[in-house]
């Protein structure tokens, strides 16, 4: 196979998977609330699951085909994406305002689940590391479905109500079903021509997967979560949009995690770069901070978090040639 059709099977997989996750969001969220699931669980879990869906989807086919370094590398690439790169353009063009209490419930928990994902990444991802992140993954879902008794002043409901409008009546809620069924099939499609040629790329091309994996593989699966964003910060939602980002990089942590380590079975997948997972722990506690110092992300805070980017991708790409 030439390389020019590896590039353009590549470049049809991730259209296939950006198409397909963005109908799965939008039919998971219209139908969550066509079944009056809250609008803050609407907001933070199913939103932030369905942005989710390609690391989960990627990361778990490359742990499959042994290519740990594609799998750890495209959660570690994401994370660190989401939270200066997606983060740091989205501010840089209209500050970013929050409202709610997402930097101090939803913030916390999400730097402290990376920090445990960074952990086993570091000491080598195991079959029963991915039953421990299993289980802190059903945690973590049961304390976001706690924290969803918001005070009636909190902006994120009506956040939420607006994106995943128009709603459907509860007849055609069928329409939501098909919609999300068929947004997942494309997405595990996409997937799948994705890390397929991703790593037949990375062999010709000399690079290693795990560049790969947090350069382009990561960037290809970010994009849900860049085009959420952005749709949500045109309409002024910045609290739905602050809070789609740091609940990925938790299901990411939590429920990716356990994912690759399930998927590898007996196998133990081998130790992720120090380099690499620091510089995800640094990069979520980073926004955090900001967050919580101003519940703002002004302008020059968003330059900030682009120059951690900027600085913190040499680094990775030197330590992992």
């Amino acid at each position: 196979m030439s390389t020019l059709l590896v590039v353009v099977l590549g470049i049809a997989g991730l259209a296939l998977l950006t198409v397909g996750a963005d109908q799965l969001v939008v039919g998971a969220g219209r139908l969550a609330t066509v079944l009056r699931v809250a609008p803050v669980i609407v907001g933070v879990i199913v939103i932030g699951l369905g942005t989710s869906a390609p690391e989960f989807i990627v990361s778990g086919t490359a742990a499959v085909q042994d290519n740990s370094g594609l799998a750890l590398g495209n959660l570690v690439g994401s994370n660190i994406l989401n939270v200066t790169l997606i983060l740091g353009v989205v501010a840089i063009v209209s500050p970013v305002l929050v409202r709610s209490s997402v930097p101090v419930r939803e913030a916390p928990l999400m730097v402290a689940a990376v920090a445990v994902f960074g952990a086993f990444a570091l000491v080598g991802m195991k079959f029963v590391a991915g039953v421990l992140l299993a289980v802190l993954s059903l945690g973590a879902l049961l304390v976001l479905g706690r924290l969803s008794r918001v005070p009636p002043d909190d902006p994120l409901p009506d956040d939420v109500a607006a994106f995943v409008e128009p709603s459907p009546p509860p007849g055609r809620a069928w329409v939501e079903v098909i919609r999300t069924l068929l947004g997942l099939a494309a997405t595990l499609g996409g997937a799948q021509l994705l890390v397929a040629n991703a790593s037949t790329l990375a062999s010709r091309w000399g690079v290693s997967d795990t560049v790969i994996g947090f350069t382009l593989v990561a960037g290809s699966t970010a994009l849900p979560e860049l085009m959420t964003s952005v749709q949500a910060q045109r309409r002024g939602e910045g609290d739905l949009m602050v809070g789609n980002l740091l609940g990925s990089n938790l299901f990411n942590s939590l429920i990716g995690g356990a994912i690759v380590g399930l998927a590898a079975g007996g196998d133990t997948i081998a130790p992720f770069g120090f380099a690499a997972v620091t510089a995800m722990v640094l990069a979520s506690a980073l926004a955090w901070l900001l967050l919580k110092r101003g519940n703002r992300i002004t302008r020059p805070e968003a330059a900030v978090l682009l120059c951690a980017y900027a600085a913190i991708l040499p680094l990775l790409i030197s330590a992992n040639p």
